[in-house]
């Protein structure tokens, strides 16, 4: 048996609040974007990160970090979008080593329609449900349990995106 302790009633609460929460609401978020857009919640993300970086542009390294995807995934999923055209690459001219995601014009007019809707619908499924002191109590628990997992090194040398 091992000495690991279990969970207490509250905790297993807690934990098995967030396990139904992240499951319910990706999927609401991902069913109203597909509905209402034809996006991905995944194509929605990479779109939005992009929108907001300085023109419009992130290295390929950093852009895979900010989504949690392996460098493979993103150059597919950024393959797509070429195809679209609703980004492109290019060449980074601080190092000639990598490459650049860049949101075009076409891109950004989709996400741009597409955000209304998102972020109604991301109010209606969780912050019309809350007071303003539980919005910034859970952004608080959020960052708390983010920083507590990336500031472990070795979890950190495991994480996908961020391998050379």
């Amino acid at each position: 048996m091992s000495d690991t302790p279990w969970l207490s009633e509250e905790e297993m609460r807690a934990w098995l609040a967030y396990i139904d929460l992240s499951t319910l609401l990706g999927d609401y978020l991902e069913r109203q974007l597909q509905r209402a857009a034809g996006l991905s919640h995944a194509t929605y993300n990479l779109l939005s990160r992009l929108s907001v970086a300085p023109d419009r542009s992130l290295r390929m390294s950093d852009l895979a970090e900010h989504l949690k995807v392996t460098r493979s995934r993103l150059s597919h999923a950024l393959s797509a979008l070429e195809k679209r055209g609703w980004a492109r690459r290019t060449d980074d001219p601080t190092d000639q080593r990598g490459q650049l995601a860049v949101l075009t014009d076409e891109g950004f007019a989709v996400l741009a329609a597409a955000a209304p809707g998102h972020i109604a619908a991301a109010r209606r499924a969780m912050f019309d449900h809350l007071t303003p002191d539980q919005v910034r109590q859970f952004a608080e628990i959020g960052e708390a349990i983010i920083k507590g997992l990336t500031h472990e090194d070795d979890y950190q040398a495991e994480l996908p995106w961020r391998r050379r």
